[in-house]
């Protein structure tokens, strides 16, 4: 089995997002840099702007000014994709839209915003480096994510090999659907590894995220057999009605013990966070409705695992990664 697709461009990266300050996703003080593209499309994402293996134009109504007092959007765009509503604020004709950026430039209010940016290893570090100071003093460094960051495999690298010749620390968070030696690769020049396990149900599984889980339980065995030595963060996303009963939790936990060097394991909450960027990408967010999971639901999944009794260190949920934190 492979994934879908990968970029292997190793000069410049598709970037949607850069975080500075985060506390959540590796030792320290972190920069998080957020990749386009995924080869799972889950049906709880809460960052769905990183799934597009291609920058994509998003709209938020809420900042737009109107087209009785502004409408600039409309006439710098020569694919006609921008349409005036009926309310004087406009809709995004996604067929037409070639997502070329020139509206975004135009908008003053910021309503228009394009996720994903081509940078190269150098700029990113500029980026990373302003923080130094902040990394020596709490152990901490950069966090490469998504998306899935081994979409871009060739340019990836290249990043954490700039990041290590300089004395940063280095994590990367992964979905685990990628090609061994891309992952190999990677492996030899990070510090950290986030590695989810969604669950041990294929079919389930394929449901959900659109991939079944024999590349990603094949490469997780990989990873702890080539890398004994790499800290690993084994992370489950707690998704009502997919993977939060006492079963499914035990499930990931009993594979986990099969590990020749036991990992940390995580259990990160639902959260609804992303939702509304789906709106503002003009996608039906797929589990409207649905209320995250409560802290005692959490503490029971904890103990009905008996993970504490496995060696294994179970984290509380936290908030889940989206662009502005973490994933689940």
């Amino acid at each position: 089995m492979s994934p879908r697709r990968d970029r292997t461009d190793s000069d410049r990266g598709l970037i949607f997002n850069v975080q500075r300050f985060s506390l959540h996703d590796g030792s320290g003080i972190r920069t998080l840099v957020f990749l386009k593209g995924c080869p799972l499309s889950c049906v709880w994402c809460s960052n769905p702007e990183g799934q597009s293996y291609s920058a994509e134009l998003a709209y938020n109504a809420k900042r737009c000014i109107g087209t009785v007092e502004c409408g600039r959007c409309k006439q710098v765009c020569d694919a006609g994709a921008v349409r005036e509503k009926d309310d004087k604020t406009i809709e995004i004709d996604r067929q037409l839209c070639t997502d070329c950026g020139e509206c975004v430039d135009a908008c003053p209010s910021k309503a228009l915003e394009l996720f994903g940016k081509y940078l190269t290893v150098d700029e990113v570090i500029r980026v990373v480096e302003e923080d130094s100071s902040f990394y020596a003093r709490s152990d901490g460094g950069i966090t490469l994510s998504g998306g899935e960051p081994l979409a871009q495999p060739g340019f990836v690298v290249r990043l954490l090999q700039a990041a290590q010749c300089r004395g940063i620390d280095t994590a990367l968070e992964t979905c685990g659907h990628v090609r061994w030696e891309h992952l190999e690769r990677a492996c030899r020049h990070l510090n950290q590894l986030f590695f989810d396990i969604k669950l041990m149900d294929s079919k389930r599984h394929r449901a959900a995220t659109g991939v079944g889980n024999e590349l990603i339980l094949e490469n997780f065995r990989r990873v702890r057999e080539h890398f004994p030595r790499l800290p690993i963060v084994a992370r489950t996303p707690v998704i009502p009605g997919f993977n939060d009963t006492a079963e499914d939790i035990q499930g990931i936990a009993d594979f986990l013990d099969e590990m020749p060097a036991r990992p940390v394991y995580e259990l990160l909450a639902y959260h609804r966070f992303g939702e509304p960027k789906y709106q503002q990408l003009g996608k039906p967010y797929p589990l409207a409705g649905l209320e995250p999971p409560s802290k005692e639901r959490i503490a029971l999944l904890k103990g009905d695992a008996r993970v504490e009794r496995r060696d294994h260190a179970l984290a509380p949920g936290g908030h889940g990664k989206t662009a502005r934190g973490r994933r689940p």
